[in-house]
């Protein structure tokens, strides 16, 4: 554990400051909001269904920007190791979500949350440190951050079911498909050792109550 934790802070110590700042502006997760058509959303009725349609749209759209980050992180540590490919199947699906999302915004009109400039170093620093950890430090990072992604798909999934499933088909069909992903992700995570990583459960928690709050900021601001 001693020996994880001082590995983790030299690393920390050659990657926060100015190299950090480069390497997040090399690895920034672009946006790219497309003015292609999607019949996802319908049209809101009235003012509370836009807010919430907004606040989906907008949260998602941060959560998939992120999870891009994070393994833009990941791969700046990793991506030379044998555990690069893994990494980078996984970011691939991660950016085929957020072009999706980044088109239902433009599509819809919804501006993307104004904390991505934080989100982007946030998410490259917890992706690039987790990786100073070795392979087992990302996976148990994938771990925490999918599972909390997931948890959040189902309860949006929860929320339009009872609301109106027939109306938010094509949300809904466009949500369950990329929770199923980071399911997969999650899943991949644990086959990859992430539990071995010393002290799992205390950094799973602390990545996970971390992913809780940017949700509850991401969606309002």
């Amino acid at each position: 554990m001693q020996r994880a934790a001082h590995t983790a802070m030299y690393g920390w110590s050659n990657i926060v400051g100015p190299a950090m700042i480069r390497q997040c502006l090399k690895h920034r997760v672009p946006v790219q909001l497309s003015s292609r058509a999607y019949s996802v959303v319908p049209p809101p009725r009235d003012s509370e269904e836009k807010e919430m349609l907004d606040r989906i749209l907008r949260v998602d759209h941060a959560g998939e920007y992120g999870a891009n980050c994070i393994y833009a992180g990941q791969m700046a540590v990793l991506g030379r190791s044998r555990t690069g490919p893994l990494i980078q199947e996984m970011w691939d699906q991660e950016k085929k979500h957020l072009e999706k999302f980044n088109e239902i915004l433009a599509e819809n009109r919804v501006r993307p949350t104004a904390l991505l400039p934080l989100w982007n170093i946030a998410g490259f620093v917890l992706g690039a440190s987790s990786a100073l950890l070795g392979k087992e430090g990302a996976m148990a990072c994938t771990v925490a951050v999918e599972e909390s992604i997931s948890e959040h798909y189902n309860s949006q999934i929860r929320t339009l079911m009872e609301k109106d499933p027939d109306r938010y088909t094509e949300l809904l069909h466009v949500i369950k498909e990329f929770r199923d992903d980071e399911m997969e992700h999650h899943d991949t995570g644990l086959e990859h050792d992430a539990e071995s990583v010393p002290g799992y459960w205390l950094l799973k928690n602390a990545i996970q109550l971390g992913c809780k709050a940017a949700i509850y900021v991401s969606e309002r601001v």
